[in-house]
């Protein structure tokens, strides 16, 4: 069922061949890196691309650095000797280190591009919140085992929610009595960030779970936008111009959108998750949601109510058209196919919200 990195290089022996990889940087420059790979180490190394590099003499300097390192140098190693390696004052303008070494990982098939996995969507359906929390776990875990391709998910829901970060304290973040009075359904997720108030039809909420081979060399701040890359042209396509504001927090002009949250899993797997405003309740979520003067401190904006700024009012567009046009743009950029929750994953999730997402212990193991 799951397709396998698509290896880069002409030959199956990895002591032999030239290997050609290419990486191209979120909001940058393209990045490429041809190389042999002679006795377990990178060889005549040639890095190429369309981003700028003062002064001249750098460039070889690069291919200098690179050449020599085992095949299985990391990442940051990599980046690490690039560094060392430029002469000072040296500008590097639309890529870095960094970049370079996801284009060398990716030539030794060690990190992946988008093209190299067969992506499914499986289209929103309504569950229990408690369900969809479940299924981020339940569905990272199949795709870092092999058992299910790189998937995109939307979420539906019906009662009133509040999903909260994996670290967050319950009792600093929700007002008890908004909580009662409005029926809200609180639940822990297994990601980090802040907490998402969530009532039917008013927000968009998507998760991607994928292999870390896909970030391998991206750094934790880079791979918000890298992964979300997508969804910014499908808001260009609904007439939304939208842009990220370190480190997770997605906005246009007009206030702040949406935020993601990423959770990696031992096994290889990742989860990376979004949920954007389409019709929020900005008195309720008060009401329901602690949203201290700290928090806002850095957003430019006295008013809770006043940072977010949903997507109806923005396009003027249904949400089932919004989600329709982002399941396109998705589909379209990365050959994705539609699919479906399994029964076995269904049963899973359902199992693990009785052992661990519906249980007391696991809603306020940090009180």
């Amino acid at each position: 069922m799951t397709s396998h990195p698509v290896g880069t290089a002409p030959s199956t022996d990895e002591n032999a061949g030239r290997h050609h990889g290419e990486y191209k940087v979120p909001g940058g420059k393209l990045v490429v890196a041809d190389f042999d790979v002679v006795d377990g180490a990178l060889a005549h190394v040639s890095v190429s691309g369309d981003f700028f590099l003062e002064p001249d003499e750098a460039l070889p300097e690069i291919n200098r650095a690179i050449t020599g390192l085992p095949v299985d140098t990391s990442a940051a190693d990599i980046a690490d000797a690039v560094t060392a390696a430029l002469p000072e004052g040296t500008v590097l303008f639309g890529f870095s280190a960094d970049a370079v070494a996801v284009t060398v990982r990716r030539a030794l098939a060690k990190a992946t591009g988008w093209a190299d996995h067969h992506w499914n969507i499986i289209a929103p359906s309504v569950l229990p919140t408690h369900v969809n929390v479940a299924l981020d776990e339940v569905l990272t875990e199949e795709v870092g085992a092999g058992r299910r391709n790189p998937t995109l998910r939307f979420w539906d829901w019906e009662e009133p929610s509040v999903v909260i970060g994996s670290f967050q304290s319950v009792r600093n973040e929700l007002h008890p009595e908004g909580v009662a009075r409005h029926g809200i359904s609180v639940v822990r997720r297994i990601s980090g960030g802040g907490a998402m108030f969530m009532e039917a039809g008013n927000c968009i909420t998507y998760s991607l779970y994928l292999p870390q081979t896909l970030v391998d060399g991206i750094s934790f701040a880079d791979s918000y936008r890298f992964l979300d890359a997508w969804v910014m042209a499908a808001l260009e396509k609904v007439g939304i111009s939208a842009f990220y504001v370190p480190l997770n927090d997605i906005a246009t002009e007009h206030g702040k959108i949406g935020g993601a949250a990423q959770k990696r899993l031992a096994n290889g797997g990742m989860l990376h998750h979004v949920t954007m405003s389409y019709d929020i309740d900005a008195e309720k979520m008060v009401e329901v949601l602690r949203i201290g003067k700290e928090k806002l401190s850095d957003k430019g904006t006295r008013s809770a109510k006043k940072r977010v700024d949903p997507l109806r009012r923005q396009t003027g567009m249904a949400r089932a058209e919004i989600v329709a046009a982002m399941m396109d743009v998705f589909a379209e950029r990365y050959d994705a196919t539609p699919s479906v929750l399994t029964d076995a994953e269904l049963e899973a999730a359902r199992r693990r919200v009785g052992a661990k997402f519906g249980t007391a212990e696991w809603l306020h193991r940090v009180p």
